[in-house]
């Protein structure tokens, strides 16, 4: 079988991220070429993968290349997604799928008119411990869920001049650049939408044009209820990247710091005294500690080799987008967000989806 070849393009933190994971693929892959503004970093990125082309403009790499990893600044997803599909190259594109809803709509429909695949890179959805929280939820190992809760606690700072710092640059604020990871969660868990509200602030964050911290609630036609707490502000941290899945017949924690998957269960009915002993088992642990991108990666690259549909389609991230979209509006009037008909199910084509 003959090895895809892929293109870096954008070498920076996130690129970084990546490299691990498409070092353990080298069986599917080949890197051969490496882009960034910078040619010392798009250099240095090509001689660790052993690529050998380094540039700093991605039309240079196209002829080089049968996909691309974009690894760039929000607002430049577009423009370059855009031309590696005219290309003929498949592309996976580091989230967000782009800045706007019409640019969203217009790369979908041009991957779907080339029949090339179109990827956004959302890694948790193919972590193993997520997958098997996934199965147990499905599968109503512990009963119904009536809870799903995901906290992100980083410090994330960005200098005045840096692209992260500009609403514009960066699509919005920390619920659109990160917490587009855990609406996707949310919707692969919960299923379809009903509403939901969104409060963000910039206390602590004061780089930042738009909010640091997000804190999110959503509703579900089950009557299921999803919730979102994160922040790029964070001076310490107790819960770091943890999501709890609450069930009646037990509560499921994944500690990602930990890399381990909890069962809760066996409380102790509260009798006014703040007794919530419980019973603790160990489900599963990871070896592996960081994105662990490698997965995502592979499915990528097995999608392309079989003709298959990404989890993670471009239809799909848009109505995770759609969502977010839909809940800063909502904030702007202290009101709840109408999210009927945004599941990654239905119709993204539909005028209900449509912002």
């Amino acid at each position: 079988m003959e090895k895809i070849r892929m293109g870096i393009i954008g070498c920076g933190g996130m690129a970084g991220t990546h490299a691990h994971g498409l070092h353990d693929l080298s069986q599917l892959l080949q890197i051969t070429a490496d882009c960034d503004i910078v040619l010392e970093r798009a250099q240095a990125a090509a001689n660790s993968a052993g690529a050998g082309l380094a540039v700093t403009d991605y039309r240079d790499l196209l002829e080089s290349v049968d996909a691309v990893l974009i690894a760039l600044p929000h607002d430049l997803h577009f423009e370059v997604g855009m031309a590696c599909l005219e290309a003929g190259k498949h592309v996976l594109m580091e989230k967000p799928l782009c800045n706007t809803e019409e640019e969203c709509i217009r790369i979908i429909e041009k991957a779907e008119q080339e029949k090339l695949v179109l990827m956004t890179a959302y890694p948790v959805r193919f972590w193993p411990i997520v997958k098997k929280m996934k199965e147990l939820v499905d599968t109503k190992a512990y009963g119904d869920v009536f809870q799903m809760s995901i906290w992100t606690e980083q410090f994330t700072y960005a200098a005045p001049d840096s692209w992260l710092a500009s609403a514009e640059q960066l699509g919005g604020g920390q619920f659109f650049s990160h917490g587009c990871h855990y609406v996707d969660l949310l919707l692969w868990f919960l299923g379809q939408p009903v509403k939901g509200m969104h409060m963000g602030n910039r206390i602590g964050t004061p780089w930042l044009e738009k909010e640091g911290t997000s804190n999110v609630v959503m509703e579900f036609e089950s009557g299921v209820l999803g919730y979102h707490f994160g922040t790029w502000g964070a001076r310490g941290s107790r819960l770091g990247y943890s999501i709890h899945i609450h069930c009646t017949e037990g509560m499921l924690e994944y500690d990602i710091g930990k890399r381990t998957l909890y069962l809760h269960s066996q409380i102790k009915e509260e009798n006014a005294d703040m007794n919530t002993t419980s019973q603790i088992q160990v489900l599963m642990e990871e070896p592996e500690a960081g994105k662990m991108t490698q997965f995502e990666i592979k499915h990528f690259l097995e999608c392309i080799l079989n003709g298959e549909t990404p989890l993670t389609d471009g239809p799909g991230s848009l109505q995770g987008l759609r969502v977010i979209w839909r809940m800063y509006e909502a904030e702007q009037t202290s009101s709840f967000a109408d999210l009927r008909g945004l599941g990654l199910e239905d119709d993204w084509k539909s005028p209900l989806a449509s912002s």
